[in-house]
């Protein structure tokens, strides 16, 4: 049995974007916020944790990610549950719980959902998981940003073009950030979970767990490598350990790190959070890992533990 990992954890991951576009809204360009500042989605980092997990840990069930039929078709909440566990099962009224509870024990079995919770509406049972790691919008902390445009052309004629004469293939338009620095703060609250895992004596979140979270959380977006995502890559990862039992709060890091002209990630505000007494005395331990070589941290708190990114 893999030990139960119980501390909380408050943290940030820190994306780069080089000439790329991690993150589109529906007209394709980079989202931006009503101030201008320019962000990425929660849904973003999670997709790449979980594509992370789905390539590189087989042996683990990662529920919520988009998966085919023999028929190319994306499957349905249903059709993806029967392909983890068989047909869903069948109840009356009277024993409306133990179908619950049997799609309650197998979702808890799915690594995603113990990490980030999930919705199941079905006829039988609506369950609502609340995840483990909350995760925010990461927003963009380097000022020297700019979106931009560029023409792209087809190798293929328009189809709709009837004329006999046309030596015009299509063009299009593709937008990327010159250079960006996202903040997504996140949280790690065991106990969520532990109402639902009581119902079926599931041993809750495992250090398995947080062990192979961290390794996708340092790594998911560097390996997910498409083309308009060449260029963004993971940068830095912050995490704040409580000790077991501590009832302590922590602000949201994201308006704590700054990104200066020179690309330094500068921690003094973080530090000076984490340095007064009564917080000193929640801590277990502060990690943070990056690229030494090609990534330069100022101002870090006391007694921080610097490991490599990978």
């Amino acid at each position: 049995m893999n030990n139960p990992f119980n501390n909380r954890v408050f943290g940030c991951a820190i994306v780069k974007s080089i000439n790329a576009n991690y993150n589109a809204d529906f007209s394709h360009q980079p989202r931006t916020l009503p101030d201008g500042s320019v962000y990425a989605t929660d849904k973003a980092f999670k997709y790449s944790i979980r594509n992370y997990l789905t390539k590189h840990h087989n042996d683990e069930k990662i529920f919520y990610f988009k998966s085919l039929s023999e028929e190319m078709q994306p499957r349905s909440l249903e059709e993806t549950y029967t392909r983890f566990f068989g047909p869903l099962p069948k109840s009356d009224k009277k024993e409306s719980q133990k179908a619950r509870k049997i799609i309650l024990e197998n979702m808890l079995s799915c690594l995603d959902v113990r990490l980030f919770g999930g919705t199941f509406a079905s006829k039988d049972a609506n369950l609502s998981l609340h995840g483990t790691v909350q995760i925010t919008h990461g927003v963009n902390k380097f000022e020297d940003s700019h979106i931009y445009s560029e023409q792209i052309s087809s190798p293929f004629r328009n189809s709709g073009d009837t004329s006999s004469d046309s030596m015009q293939t299509t063009l299009g338009t593709q937008f990327k950030l010159s250079e960006g620095h996202y903040v997504h703060h996140f949280s790690i609250n065991p106990h969520n979970l532990e109402e639902m895992n009581k119902q079926v004596n599931h041993h809750g979140l495992s250090m398995k767990d947080i062990t192979i979270l961290k390794e996708a959380m340092k790594n998911g977006v560097t390996f997910y490598d498409s083309a308009a995502k060449a260029g963004v890559e993971n940068e830095a990862l912050m995490w704040v350990q409580l000790k077991e039992g501590s009832r302590m709060v922590l602000p949201s890091l994201v308006n704590l790190i700054d990104i200066n002209k020179e690309r330094e990630i500068d921690l003094s505000k973080v530090s000076a959070l984490l340095s007064r007494e009564n917080t000193q005395k929640e801590i277990d331990k502060i990690e943070i890992y990056y690229n030494q070589a090609v990534t330069k941290v100022i101002n870090a708190p006391e007694n921080i533990i610097i490991n490599e990114l990978n």
